[in-house]
């Protein structure tokens, strides 16, 4: 909880320097929302995929690869270590119903971003904690906000997530897609993915698409 909270508080202190002015926002149609999008790795892309594609103002969810030196991937190259990519997920949202600070609150907050290239049993570069930024503006907020959780000692141990320039994205296969939806029974769902999304709904209730 003491992590939670530290989280919430940076957020918030993020949002009061950040906040758009209402009458401005009240003057932009609803054709004229910024469109975003940010790329996270987190682990399994599964788990990604089914917690952001729950909340509110994230228009499209997309599972895939990045970061790595060998073009047009496959999975099974990906799981081997070799191609440097990391599993990640394209998050396409709408920058006027959440911002991109509340993003990484749930990024923060949903994995554990101190282990190095490993996430519970999930253990591989493909695995690393990793924002690759598509804006000076979105590296500037994530440098912000990682510096504020060390400092504040949200995590017992110091945040290994790396904060790199967005260069390639490759969609992964399509089985890899809406995985959680459409095999919730599968093991791993139910074992690692659920416990997440049970406490995304806990935690982020407010944030969370109805």
């Amino acid at each position: 909880m003491r992590i939670l909270a530290l989280l919430l508080f940076i957020n918030i202190s993020f949002a009061a320097c950040t906040k758009p002015n209402d009458n401005n926002r009240d003057m932009e149609s609803q054709s004229n929302r910024k469109k975003e999008i940010a790329t996270f790795g987190a682990g399994c892309f599964w788990c990604v995929e089914a917690v952001f594609q729950s909340l509110n103002g994230v228009q499209k969810v997309v599972s895939g690869y990045s970061g790595g030196h060998v073009k047009n991937p496959t999975y099974r190259q990906v799981c081997e270590g070799t191609t440097g990519h990391a599993e990640v997920c394209q998050i396409y949202f709408d920058s006027e119903v959440i911002a991109f600070e509340e993003l990484l609150e749930v990024f923060w907050s949903t994995h554990d971003p101190t282990t190095l290239n490993r996430q519970g049993n999930d253990v591989g570069t493909q695995y690393r904690s990793a924002i690759f930024y598509h804006t000076e503006a979105q590296k500037n907020i994530a440098d912000e906000y990682k510096s504020a959780l060390d400092t504040s000692e949200a995590f017992p141990n110091p945040i290994v997530t790396e904060i790199v320039p967005f260069e390639t994205f490759y969609e992964a296969e399509e089985y890899h897609q809406e995985y959680y939806d459409l095999n919730p029974n599968q093991p791993y769902c139910t074992y690692v993915i659920k416990p997440k999304m049970d406490k995304l709904h806990k935690v982020f209730a407010d944030k969370l698409k109805n």
